[in-house]
């Protein structure tokens, strides 16, 4: 007789701990307590004889043995779910992501109608909204968040660097050839998406200290604050990636030369997706999008 499979529920907590390097992560992806995952992590432990985790700093960490046993298991799980995918009807394949509102309507939306093109069969979810998801409970499969990295167990891959500018209507550089100095645009009106803070670093990164950022309309989004630059209502401090189409069609022009660079653009996803068809057409796609995006600050 073959020998039996181990438990489905015992592998799977064994996977998502490998994941998250944390019973108590898992424990919150599977939404059950801390100790059920530890109780099906030491049964599959005795089941195979073995040692899977040994104690960390913070949290586990795989054994050698786990290393190995994770690979195969991990290989299993994805296979089972791109079958699962490929008796699904068309109509059922979705993406859902989540998405920076400034990103999604000022660079992703214009572009959205190519992957469409390259992939009819798969639609597309999108949700711009700023507010914080949790892929692990099934709230969308992958997420364009702006940041400095660092989100613990998840997949991140960079989709645009960082490089902020102070922007305007091309009016506004009349004639003259050269861009402003850092110091002349202390004259301007100010357009701020915060408290005054990202002016602030704007103008300590050009090397002045002493400007009054108090002052100037308070416009607390992204995309609505490069809207009022258009408009003309003021300068705008804006990254390069939500502005190439305004600088492509001369609706707004680089004032100065400084860039800031304050943090980048990540698609997140779970690792355990990577190998979902849907999922991995969608970040090729973005990631060949964006390659432009990506220049070294």
């Amino acid at each position: 007789m073959a020998p039996r499979l181990p438990p489905l529920n015992a592998l799977r907590a064994f996977e998502v701990a490998a994941r998250h390097n944390s019973f108590t992560g898992a424990a919150a992806e599977m939404r059950v307590s801390h100790a059920a995952v530890s109780r099906h992590v030491r049964s599959l432990e005795a089941r195979l004889g073995v040692t899977l985790f040994r104690r960390a700093k913070r949290g586990v960490e795989l054994t050698e043995d786990g290393v190995r046993y994770l690979e195969v298991v991990s290989a299993a799980f994805e296979s089972i779910t791109e079958a699962t995918e490929a008796l699904a009807k068309p109509r059922d394949v979705r993406v859902r992501v989540s998405v920076e509102p400034a990103f999604a309507g000022r660079w992703l939306i214009h572009r959205l109608g190519r992957f469409q093109a390259a992939h009819p069969d798969v639609d597309v979810v999108l949700d711009a909204s700023p507010r914080l998801i949790d892929l692990t409970r099934d709230e969308a499969d992958m997420a364009v968040r702006y940041g400095q990295g660092g989100w613990p167990g998840l997949r991140q891959d960079l989709v645009a660097s960082s490089r902020i500018f102070a922007v305007g209507r091309k009016e506004l550089r009349g004639r003259r050839r050269a861009a402003f100095a850092p110091d002349e645009l202390r004259a301007f009106v100010l357009l701020h998406e915060d408290d005054g803070g990202l002016w602030r670093r704007w103008f300590a990164a050009a090397g002045i200290a002493d400007v009054n950022v108090s002052r100037g309309p308070r416009i607390l989004e992204t995309g609505l604050a490069i809207d009022a630059a258009v408009a003309g209502q003021g300068i705008a401090l804006a990254d390069e990636a939500l502005i190439a189409d305004d600088l492509a069609s001369g609706r707004l022009v680089k004032l100065c030369d400084v860039a800031l660079a304050d943090g980048s653009y990540y698609l997140l996803s779970l690792p355990s997706g990577q190998r979902r068809r849907p999922l991995a057409a969608f970040r090729d796609w973005l990631l060949a999008e964006t390659g432009a995006l990506r220049r070294p600050s």
